[in-house]
């Protein structure tokens, strides 16, 4: 009989502590902390890195030269774009269309640069569209 309490009493217990936040709080009781499974926030936390590392590149390939660059959901030319490829860009994502890379030579005061020179992270689809771009300026 006592044996048959302790179980219970043992499974109960397993059964609170496995509780989620909502159960918690349905019942009138505050969440539970959070659980830090991996160092602190600053110790695993992305480091920063320049978006133009010099010599005509940027961290993601060349520094792109862009005729048109704007917003994915602000701008029609490019939402349109997106929309015949099939991808899906997030809202906001800053996108740039009809690009090309400039050349290590074309960098620098003397850059040839008709659009906007940006770095983008995804140049998959050869200078049709760039996404996840940002601008550069090049005479600073």
């Amino acid at each position: 009989m006592k044996l048959a309490a302790v179980v219970v009493l043992a499974a109960a217990a397993a059964a609170v502590s496995a509780e989620t936040n909502a159960q918690r709080m349905a019942r009138g009781l505050p969440p539970k902390a959070p659980i830090r499974r991996h160092g602190t926030s600053t110790d695993s936390a992305k480091k920063g890195s320049p978006s133009s590392t010099g010599g005509g590149q940027c961290n993601t390939g060349p520094i792109q030269c862009c005729s048109t660059v704007g917003a994915c959901g602000s701008h029609s030319d490019i939402d349109n774009l997106i929309s015949l490829l099939g991808l899906s860009v997030p809202v906001g994502t800053q996108v740039g269309a009809n690009c090309s890379p400039l050349s290590v030579v074309g960098t620098g005061s003397g850059a040839q640069c008709s659009g906007q020179t940006v770095c983008c992270e995804q140049n998959n689809w050869n200078g049709l569209i760039n996404i996840g771009c940002l601008p550069l300026n090049l005479n600073a």
